[in-house]
C-alpha cells in the first residue's frame, strides 16, 4: 500500500498544485476499495481522498493541492488543523479522551457553556448544553421548547435543511435525496413560506401573511411549540431572507408565546461576518443552535437558550454518553480564542467584499449567473439557463467539476440543485482567495 507523505496542519505549503489527473491513481485506487465496503447511497461531492490539510488547502494521497472553498462544509472555518486547536486538542489527548459528563463531569464543558452564553445574542439569563451534531442539536432545542410550552407543534421553512435524524429530516424540506425512502416521518411539524428574493421579489409580505395564517387559524398559536429558522438557509442555496421579515417572524413569535429558535449550524461562529447571523438583523432568539464551525472538525453541538426554557427539561431527560467530550470542548475553546486574537470576524467581512466583487464581475460578463447573494464568508452564484430563472444544475455540475480538475474544492447546494456556495476558511490568504476566484472565471467562461 502506497502513501504520499507531505507535510500537514499549520506547516502545509499553502499553495495550489496539480501534479497528476484528477482524480489521481491512488484516489482511483481508494474509490474501488469503497465500493465494495461502503454502501451505494453514501456518497462524496468530491472524487480526491485526503492526505493532508491545513490552513486552506487540502492535499489528496497523490500529492495534489487543492485552494478549499468549502471548508468541509463550513467546519473548519478558522482553518484546518489551526495550530491553537491542534495545541489545545494534544494537550486534552494527554490528560483524558472520555468520562462522560453525565457519569463524572469536567471544566471544559463548563468553560464552553459559559462562552456561549456571553457569545450569543441577548443579556438575559442562558444556560447551554451541549451534543455532538446539528442534528442532535436542533432535535434537542425541539425538546426544550416542548417542555417549557407543553405544546406539541414545530414549525419550520420551505428551503430549509436542518438535519438528518427522523425529527430533523422530517423538519427539512427537501425530498430527494434526504427523505426519499426513509418516511413514515414525525409528526407535528409544519411548514411555513420563505421568501426567496431571486425567485419571489417583494414575496416578504405575502410569505408573513401565509405564516400568520398557519400560525393563527390553521394550526392555532397555542398548539405551537417553536418556529425554527436557518437566519440563511445553507443547504437551500445560501437563501439571504428579506432584510426584516425575520424579525416580524420573532416578534410574532414573542407576541404569541411560541419560542423563537435560530438554527445557527451553518451560519454562526463568525461565518457571515458576526458572531451569529441573527445578529444581523437585530433578532435575540429565545433558543440558538449551533455546530459545524464551534469546535474546528471535531464532533460538537450545543443548544443556548433563556434559562427558563433550558431549565424546563425534567431532570435527566437530556444528554447523551459523547455530548460535550472534553477533546471537543478543548478544540471549542480554542477556536473561539483564535477568532478573537486573529480578528477573523473583520476577515470574515472582507472575505465577503472581495468574494461579492469578484462574482458580480464574473455575472456581469455571463448570463448563466442569475444571482449572487450571501454575508460575508458564506457566498453562493445561482445558475440558470441563460436569460431565464430557470434553474440548471447540469452547468452547475460542471463547473464543480471543472474547478476540482484545476485545484479549486466547491460545494453545490439549493433545492434546484443548481447553486455553487463558497464557505472559505477565514484564515485564507488574499492571493488563494484571488486564485480560486480567477478558477471560477475560467470555469464559468467554458460554459
Amino acid at each position: 500500500m502506497t502513501m504520499i507523505h507531505a507535510p500537514s496542519g499549520p506547516n502545509l505549503e499553502q499553495v495550489r498544485r496539480i501534479v497528476t489527473e484528477i482524480p489521481g491513481p491512488r484516489s482511483r485506487e481508494l474509490a474501488a476499495r469503497r465500493s465494495s465496503a461502503l454502501p451505494a447511497g453514501l456518497v462524496s461531492g468530491s472524487d480526491v481522498y485526503v492526505r493532508a490539510a491545513g490552513g486552506a488547502v487540502v492535499v489528496d494521497v497523490d500529492g495534489n493541492s487543492f485552494i478549499d472553498f468549502g471548508s468541509g462544509i463550513a467546519v473548519t472555518t478558522v482553518g484546518n488543523s489551526a495550530p491553537r486547536v491542534v495545541e489545545r486538542v494534544i494537550q486534552q489527548l494527554d490528560s483524558f479522551t472520555h468520562t462522560c459528563f453525565l457519569a463524572t463531569p469536567y471544566e471544559l464543558y463548563l468553560a464552553v457553556a459559559e462562552e456561549l452564553n456571553a457569545l450569543t445574542p441577548g443579556d438575559h439569563v442562558k444556560r447551554t448544553a451541549l451534543f455532538n451534531t446539528g442534528s442532535e442539536a436542533v432535535e434537542n432545542a425541539v425538546k426544550y421548547a416542548r417542555a417549557f410550552t407543553g405544546r406539541p407543534s414545530v414549525v419550520t421553512f420551505d428551503h430549509a435543511f436542518h438535519g438528518r435524524t427522523l425529527m430533523t429530516m422530517t423538519m427539512t424540506a427537501k425530498n430527494r435525496p434526504y427523505k426519499q425512502s426513509f418516511g413514515p416521518f414525525a409528526p407535528e411539524v409544519y411548514r411555513a413560506p420563505m421568501p426567496y428574493p431571486y425567485r419571489s421579489p417583494g414575496g416578504a409580505d405575502e410569505a408573513f401573511a401565509q405564516f400568520e395564517l398557519l400560525v393563527d387559524n390553521q394550526l392555532g398559536a397555542d398548539s405551537i411549540a417553536c418556529v425554527i429558522v436557518e437566519p440563511i438557509l445553507g443547504e437551500g442555496g445560501v437563501i439571504v431572507p428579506p432584510s426584516g421579515f425575520l424579525k416580524r417572524i420573532a416578534d410574532a413569535c414573542r407576541d404569541r408565546g411560541i419560542v423563537f429558535v435560530a438554527d445557527e449550524v451553518q451560519t454562526g461562529i463568525a461565518r457571515t461576518g458576526a458572531w451569529f447571523a441573527s445578529e444581523h438583523e437585530g433578532i435575540v432568539p429565545d433558543l440558538v443552535v449551533t455546530a459545524k464551525g464551534l469546535a474546528g472538525g471535531l464532533p460538537l453541538g450545543a443548544v443556548t437558550g433563556r434559562a427558563e426554557i433550558m431549565d424546563a427539561a425534567p431532570t435527566g431527560g437530556i444528554g447523551g454518553t459523547y455530548s460535550g467530550n472534553p477533546v471537543a470542548c478543548a478544540a471549542a475553546l480554542a477556536v473561539l480564542d483564535t477568532i478573537r486574537e486573529e480578528g477573523l470576524i473583520d476577515r470574515a467581512q472582507q472575505i465577503g467584499s472581495k468574494m461579492s466583487s469578484e462574482l458580480n464581475s464574473i455575472a456581469a460578463a455571463t448570463e448563466v449567473i442569475g444571482d449572487v447573494r450571501g454575508r460575508g464568508a458564506m457566498i453562493a452564484i445561482e445558475l440558470v439557463l441563460p436569460g431565464t430563472h430557470i434553474p440548471d444544475p447540469d452547468a452547475t455540475a460542471r463547473v464543480n467539476r471543472y474547478c476540482q480538475a484545476r485545484g479549486l474544492l466547491t460545494l453545490t447546494a439549493g433545492t434546484y440543485g443548481n447553486v455553487l456556495r463558497f464557505l472559505p476558511p477565514l484564515s485564507i490568504s488574499d492571493d488563494l482567495l484571488a486564485e480560486g476566484l480567477g478558477i471560477l472565471r475560467d470555469a464559468i467562461a467554458v460554459l
